[in-house]
């Protein structure tokens, strides 16, 4: 394992958080916020409680699912496409680094800047709503699950787009809908019964499921069911990553 090299990638696009603040952390942060002033405070004060948790904390666990889904596709899209596209992708697929360590550089780095975007959204809800954690390492262990395995989303996303536009195709024509139709803002048993079953064809489902549950002990699906979906689509997105450094799809033409 070349430590040098991961360690040179992950620096590398730590740095350009840091140059970005405004876009990469405040921007998402501010957009949230404004999420929960409008649907935790205005609306939220007019709504009943679901599952015995005031309509503001319950959408907690969804607001902060649904940034962190977005930024962890974008970050990592964006940290592998612009090699693409100002052609120093080639210098690295040279150097003495496998395809594995690169992945660990690009993946880690986004992964990092969307857990701690996560956290310092959900210190930001304290200045809204009050809630409770009631198994702080599972909801951890979902953040930093979910940041991965979208971060290895992105990643793919970033390799097979051959333009600016086509990097942003995805989230907001695919992502975002099945975030907003995921449970964010209603429990699925809120739906009519067909719609319920229409609703477990969503993958966000279980993500805000089990995060929902690390907090409040409440979900719409079994939390097991909510791990495995999500290790399942992990896997498949390391497979589909092992296939396009195999083939070198959109590498090396």
């Amino acid at each position: 394992m070349n430590l040098y090299g991961v360690r040179a990638i992950y620096k590398f696009e730590m740095a350009r958080m840091r140059r970005t603040l405004m876009q990469s952390v405040a921007s998402p942060v501010i957009s949230t916020s404004l999420y929960f002033v409008v649907f935790g405070s205005a609306i939220g004060s007019r709504m009943g409680d679901i599952d015995n948790i005031s309509y503001g904390a319950y959408i907690i666990p969804g607001l902060v699912m649904l940034s962190l889904l977005m930024q962890s596709i974008s970050n990592a899209s964006f940290g592998i496409y612009m090699p693409k596209f100002s052609g120093t992708i080639y210098e690295v697929l040279s150097a003495p680094v496998s395809y594995v360590e690169v992945v660990l550089g690009y993946v880690g780095a986004a992964a990092t800047k969307s857990v701690i975007l996560g956290v310092i959204i959900l210190i930001t809800a304290r200045l809204f709503v009050d809630y409770d954690v009631l198994h702080p390492f599972w909801m951890f262990a979902f953040l930093v699950l979910t940041a991965i395995t979208f971060s290895l989303f992105g990643f793919i996303i970033g390799i097979w787009a051959d333009g600016f536009e086509k990097l942003q195709i995805v989230p907001l024509m695919i992502v975002t809908p099945l975030v907003f139709l995921g449970g964010t803002f209603y429990s699925i048993d809120m739906l009519p019964e067909v719609w319920q079953t229409i609703s477990l064809f969503n993958p966000v489902v279980y993500l805000i499921s089990g995060f929902r549950w690390a907090f409040y002990g409440v979900s719409d699906v079994h939390v097991g069911i909510s791990v495995g979906m999500t290790l399942m689509f992990l896997t498949a997105c390391m497979i589909a990553v092992w296939w396009i450094f195999k083939t070198g799809y959109r590498l090396r033409s």
